[in-house]
């Protein structure tokens, strides 16, 4: 199981920009897949987006897509979410976590992750 910690949540108006950050302590990132996740309130898990070992492959979910960037920065063993112009959808708490690849996230249309983090917050209001 690889611990990671999130962070750079916030509120923000509608149409600001946020970025997340992913970090791990003891295993190094670039051997995983990252992906990042988010659950609004009295909701399921939901994937936003993810980018492979090769930092080349990334998915995006459709309500996202566009607006968030998902990107690695391997001397800071650490992944970044950029979201721009955000909206108020867009409130949740935010969660990365690690696997061999991206597909291995998902079991069928259901969310495959043992444990989740801490998240941080993202409060976007209009």
């Amino acid at each position: 199981q690889v611990q990671l910690a999130e962070s750079g949540g916030e509120s923000v108006q509608a149409g600001g920009s946020l970025r997340l950050s992913c970090a791990a302590s003891e295993a190094s990132l670039d051997k995983y897949a990252i992906g990042w996740f988010r659950q609004a309130p009295g909701q399921e898990h939901e994937g936003i987006a993810c980018i492979g070992i090769n930092a080349a492959n990334t998915l995006y979910a459709d309500s996202v897509k566009g607006r968030f960037s998902i990107s690695r920065a391997n001397d800071k063993n650490t992944v970044y979410l950029l979201m721009n112009n955000l909206k108020p959808e867009d409130t949740a708490v935010y969660y990365c976590a690690a696997s061999h690849s991206c597909q291995d996230f998902y079991d069928g249309a259901d969310i495959r992750v043992d444990s989740w983090g801490q998240g941080t917050q993202v409060t976007v209001s209009s």
